[in-house]
């Protein structure tokens, strides 16, 4: 049971960690995607740029000042439902308030992030308290997936100089910002492209945009391709392109294309740059 704005959304972001910790060790980052969220490039390109990079960064969004958050996610007390009932209900509120903590710094951003392997195993394997005291004190917290990771990661010096600030997200919000982001269509193809994100959100169900991206961006034929399930195809399709009959295809051949380039120019931009370092934990 997840339930939207509760602490239930970390549990199974750490569950699916957890499971991915357990099949395999071939894998060196997790990237948690909602289904609201859509590619704007393909895994050859997302592969070919992340093979270049340093295996410890960690895309997270982040920063210490709460503003109107202060007030309305951390002092408020909220009770998640999911926890312990077998039908869906929304959080509800608890009496009184809480004072801002001493013993850590609280931090907020994106819910949406790509975290490395050591520090997946650090929020899962528990060897260190911390995350463990983090999850306790998010589990009254509203909207606990916009800061449980931030905050975990800010506290260990160890992880510090690992985050990259930015959730590799095309994110488009309104002003003044309301709960949801402002739903992407046809006329922000042009922003979506030249933020040369990997992932766009959100998106309404068979927007008319998402067949443009499958077109444009994706190498696919349009008519939703992606969106109804179908996959990019990539290198590992063998030269015929058949990936559905690739046999004696490998697995580990890319063929990256425009969206590398512009992939790779988001990685200078926040990773190869002066603002890696500037940006850290602030």
């Amino acid at each position: 049971m997840v339930t939207y704005r509760g602490p239930t959304m970390v549990a199974n972001t750490l569950h699916a960690c957890a499971v991915l910790l357990r099949r395999s060790r071939d894998w060196d980052w997790f990237i948690n995607l909602s289904a609201s969220d859509y590619p704007l490039m393909s895994q050859d390109d997302v592969l070919h740029v992340f093979s270049t990079l340093p295996r410890n960064v960690n895309f997270v969004e982040h920063t210490s000042r709460l503003g109107w958050k202060e007030g309305q996610r951390a002092q408020p007390l909220i009770v998640d439902p999911g926890l312990y009932a077998s039908k869906k209900q929304d959080i509800f509120y608890a009496s009184g308030r809480r004072e801002l903590p001493t013993a850590f710094r609280l931090y907020t951003g994106s819910a949406w992030v790509a975290l490395t392997r050591d520090f997946a195993e650090y929020v899962v394997w528990g060897w260190d308290n911390l995350p463990r005291t983090m999850l306790m004190y998010y589990a009254n917290f509203v909207s606990s997936p916009e800061g449980y990771f931030q905050t975990v990661l800010c506290n260990a010096p160890r992880f510090v100089p690992t985050v990259a600030n930015h959730d590799l997200h095309h994110i488009q919000w309104d002003v003044p910002p309301r709960q949801h982001p402002h739903a992407l269509t046809l006329g922000d193809m042009d922003r979506m492209v030249r933020s040369d994100a990997p992932f766009a959100r959100k998106f309404a169900r068979d927007d008319p945009v998402l067949d443009a991206i499958d077109a444009q961006l994706l190498g696919g034929r349009g008519g939703n391709g992606t969106a109804a399930g179908m996959f990019v195809r990539g290198g590992w399709c063998g030269e015929s392109g058949d990936c559905e009959g690739a046999a004696g295809a490998e697995d580990w051949v890319l063929r990256p294309g425009p969206g590398a380039e512009r992939l790779r120019r988001l990685m200078d931009r926040i990773v190869r740059s002066e603002a890696f370092a500037n940006r850290q934990c602030k």
